[in-house]
């Protein structure tokens, strides 16, 4: 009986380590990993976006060049693929980070994984009280809840 089950087992774990990957991946050219930035477990391409994204500026030249990282948090459903030419050029518009003043991150509560700032609102806050003097002094941790869609500015 034990002899069977291990043959189950095993039998069941190779499957799975050469299941076909998603036929959506198949279609998407990640590039290679050319990027200085490439193999650090966070995408650096502009043409993804979600919460497998770096929290750094987003450069032209990293565009198909962050493969690795891309596929990975793609095919483990931390990104979207936005398409071929969004990030030609200019940043994906939808990520919205340009227009924000980020500030940096000289606040006592900064790189805490939770965004200080009360200019947000989101599940991405912290829960402790708000205060003045970290406006713009969490740049950091706003700044990935944000791209993640963990926060929006308030109104």
């Amino acid at each position: 009986m034990r002899a069977h089950a291990m043959t189950v087992f095993t039998a069941l774990a190779l499957a799975s380590a050469y299941a076909p990957v998603p036929a959506a991946a198949q279609s998407i050219n990640f590039g290679d990993d050319a990027s200085k930035y490439a193999r650090d477990g966070e995408c650096d391409d502009k043409r993804f976006s979600g919460a497998g994204m770096t929290d750094t500026p987003l450069l032209d030249s990293d565009i198909g060049h962050d493969a690795t990282d891309c596929r990975s948090a793609y095919n483990q459903g931390r990104l979207t693929y936005n398409g071929a030419n969004s990030g030609s050029g200019q940043r994906y518009a939808a990520s919205g980070v340009d227009h924000i003043i980020w500030g940096d991150d000289n606040g006592k509560y900064s790189n805490d994984g939770e965004c200080d700032d009360k200019r947000f609102v989101g599940p991405g806050m912290t829960n402790t009280p708000l205060l003045d003097s970290d406006i713009k002094h969490d740049a950091t941790d706003c700044r990935a809840a944000y791209r993640q869609g963990r926060l929006q500015l308030r109104q």
